[in-house]
């Protein structure tokens, strides 16, 4: 019996039940963020308030049949949960050392470089979980955490979705890296407002969510609440994202990669069958052999 090598450069590939799984949360994901722009206007539901113990309770065993796919397609061991756990406290420790801070937050350049290493299943679940993590360290549980759970386990799966893992080196990867954070630290912090935005209504402004209105006219409000609230702080998260990544990105880099190879996510196990012993030894011994990449 074989596991696949790993030949495209992630120390955890993405497989079926890896993408079954992901299509899955992400699509539970899109409609908690989007549904109150299309309900009607005298819907009893169409805040977010409500609808974020339902979320979190939905995402938790989703999370789990994450990497329990992605363990069942590559076969990875507990060297690499072990990595996970390390990664996301490594992470919520980082949180609260700028937030609160004109958006700068160190916590995103370890996601993009850690989702380029492990790849975007291991990326998502390591995004989600750090987020979870770093609430419970800051005291910033509340309605909004499992939609920030999801916008961080987007915006490392990302990073772990970019091209050329295994050819790309050196100097063209961290710009590649650096323009990846640059923008999706400006995409998670627009995801993140829709959620705060929808709970804006009733407030006889311009800018606020308008419940039962065209979808058009709510789009041309919202992108209003985002240049008006949050544009300044979204530019903070990226420049330091970026300066992060071209200064120290090279040397996170390499150490991953190195922890990666020594967890050996993905050893390649071969039964070979009997071998010939001397006279009167059991000739029917199962040797295992470990081919690490």
């Amino acid at each position: 019996m074989k596991h696949p090598v790993n030949t495209s450069g992630r120390p955890v590939r993405l497989g079926p039940r890896s993408v079954t799984a992901l299509v899955l949360v992400s699509l539970i994901g899109v409609a908690a963020f989007t549904w109150p722009l299309f309900a009607d206007a005298d819907s009893a539901v169409t805040s977010h308030a409500g609808d974020a113990p339902w979320l979190f309770a939905a995402l938790l065993p989703l999370l789990v049949a994450v990497v329990i796919a992605t363990i069942a397609d590559c076969g990875m061991d507990a060297k690499a949960v072990a990595m996970l756990g390390v990664l996301a406290a490594v992470g919520a420790a980082l949180r609260p050392l700028g937030a609160g801070t004109a958006g700068l937050e160190p916590m995103f350049f370890l996601m993009v470089l850690s989702g380029r290493v492990l790849g975007p299943g291991f990326g998502f679940v390591l995004g989600s979980v750090t987020m979870f993590a770093s609430a419970l360290l800051t005291g910033g549980v509340g309605p909004w955490m499992p939609f920030q759970m999801l916008s961080m386990g987007w915006f490392t799966m990302g990073a772990g979705l970019l091209p050329a893992p295994q050819r790309l080196r050196g100097r063209g990867e961290l710009l590649m890296l650096s323009a990846y954070g640059f923008v999706a630290a400006f995409a998670y912090g627009t995801v993140m407002n829709l959620q705060g935005w929808v709970l804006l209504q009733g407030l006889s402004s311009g800018i606020s969510f308008d419940p039962g209105a065209p979808l058009p006219e709510n789009l041309v409000r919202f992108l209003a609440y985002v240049v008006a609230t949050s544009l300044g702080w979204d530019l903070g998260r990226a420049a330091l994202t970026v300066v992060l990544t071209l200064t120290i990105g090279s040397t996170l880099l390499k150490a991953l990669r190195r922890a990666t190879r020594r967890a050996n996510f993905e050893a390649q196990v071969t039964f070979e069958g009997p071998k010939r012993g001397a006279p009167g030894e059991a000739a029917h011994r199962t040797y295992v052999t470990y081919e690490r990449k």
